[in-house]
């Protein structure tokens, strides 16, 4: 038995019919070069032969004293779990990325332990894919993506390799230092000892930024985001997009105008809402705010990674495509500069703090006037190297997110080898046409290629 933590049930309580708190991946693999042509459903026997469910995925909810516990499920059903499905002909991406659009939008079973395995064969030019999905409360995102992750190889001769539900135990599953929204909240409610050390500087950086944005009219608008129709309630029909773009165009441009990845892909991603925005006639006349974690990494600190969440303006209401992008590397690098000064339980206090009101919006909608962001922009980095399943080499790999009430899409990329891998999830009603988006990523990368004259 193992209680939830405050976060991980504050992910149960937040679950309605049209906000599934599930996380998901979506991975794309070629057949190996001698594989037969039955190779899936061959694959698909092998891992029924999987009988054994490892923690925590032989575990599902139960009460103790009012309270939610993980308990091991002894009458575990695996057919539930793992599902061997075939697309609809002709079998395109266009299929697959419905095939996802229509599972991510289900509930999962209480009853049962909250994850899914599909394995889905019928795509042309000998390829296959898997689509995994577990719920926030059992797994965050990243934590999912690095058990995903566990489940590959190097090796494309390995074979016999087990799936996500029989990996050995250990390695870092669960664990995971990002910062959250709500992982912030939950942090800045507990361990009130270390919390109290902290104050000073959290409340002297906070009247710092208070300060700034009376005197920034465009600061400002990270405490007033504009009304936006990213941010209605939503139903619970979803649509997940997809694309890969090369890394190698991305870095280039970095190059021209001396900008890191993050900010050329928040530009893209700002590129393509002021786009999707103005066609909807729905721009709003304010900059869009995306709530962002980024990397805080101190080569001389014994603290390792930090990861903290800022809030950065989009410079939607800018035209011209550079000034844009410079817009928000000079308000990711103000961000930045603020948390060098402060220690990782100031930074996690400070960020919990700022996005207290967002926090009180998203879960009640009593405060309209506190839209403290529009969107989250979410970079989640990947595996480098070339990977394989059982001889099958993974082409891509695309994260599904959450989309909520009042945060009708979320935006949320990892990085493989050479790509950057975008995953676009929103609500169907509120949103439509969502999948145009991915060629607006493509427009906005390229107006910034030609500004640089690549």
């Amino acid at each position: 038995m193992k209680p939830l933590s405050p976060t991980d049930q504050l992910f149960l309580w937040l679950e309605k019919r049209q906000q599934p708190m599930h996380v998901g991946g979506l991975q794309l693999f070629s057949f190996p070069d001698d594989a037969p042509d039955d190779y899936v459903a061959q694959l698909a026997e092998q891992l029924r032969q999987h009988s054994q469910v490892t923690a925590p995925f032989d575990r599902r909810l139960d009460t103790r004293l009012a309270q939610p516990v993980w308990v091991h499920d002894e009458h575990l059903d695996l057919e539930h779990h793992f599902r061997f499905e075939a697309l609809p002909t002709p079998g395109r991406i266009r299929e697959l990325l419905t095939f996802v659009s229509a599972e991510h939008s289900h509930l999962m079973d209480r009853e049962r332990p909250l994850w899914e395995f599909h394995l889905i064969e019928g795509l042309r030019d000998r390829q296959f894919a898997l689509y995994i999905k577990v719920h926030h409360a059992l797994m965050d995102g990243v934590s999912a993506m690095r058990m995903g992750q566990r489940m590959l190889s190097t090796d494309p001769s390995e074979r016999n390799m087990p799936p996500i539900w029989d990996l050995p135990l250990g390695g870092r599953g669960e664990t995971d230092d990002r910062a959250t929204l709500w992982r912030s909240i939950a942090h800045l409610l507990g361990e009130s000892g270390k919390q109290l050390g902290t104050l000073p500087t959290v409340a002297r950086e906070i009247l710092r930024t208070v300060n700034e944005a009376r005197k920034n009219p465009a600061y400002d608008s990270i405490f007033h985001a504009p009304r936006s129709i990213l941010n209605q309630k939503i139903t619970g029909s979803r649509r997940f997009a997809a694309q890969s773009y090369g890394m190698e165009r991305i870095r280039q441009v970095c190059q021209a105008f001396g900008a890191t990845v993050n900010d050329v892909v928040m530009a893209m991603c700002a590129s393509a809402l002021r786009t999707y925005l103005m066609n909807q006639d729905a721009l709003p006349d304010k900059p869009l705010i995306a709530m962002v974690p980024v990397s805080l990494h101190r080569d001389d600190s014994a603290e390792g990674n930090q990861v903290g969440i800022i809030l950065a303006s989009l410079g939607t209401d800018l035209i011209d495509p550079v000034a844009r992008l410079m817009h928000i590397h000079q308000d990711v690098k103000l961000a930045k500069d603020r948390y060098a000064k402060m220690s990782s339980e100031e930074v996690i206090n400070y960020t919990a703090l700022i996005l207290a009101p967002a926090a009180f919006h998203l879960l009640t909608g009593m405060a309209p006037k506190w839209q403290t962001f529009n969107v989250v922009i979410s970079n989640v980095p990947g595996p480098k190297e070339t990977r394989y399943w059982n001889g099958a080499r993974l082409e891509g790999m695309y994260p599904v997110s959450i989309a909520m009430d009042r945060l009708a899409l979320n935006m949320t990329l990892t990085s493989y080898r050479d790509q950057v891998e975008f995953g676009l999830i929103g609500c169907r009603r509120t949103l439509p046409s969502l999948q145009r988006m991915l060629d607006y990523l493509e427009d906005g990368l390229v107006e910034l290629e030609r500004a640089a004259s690549i």
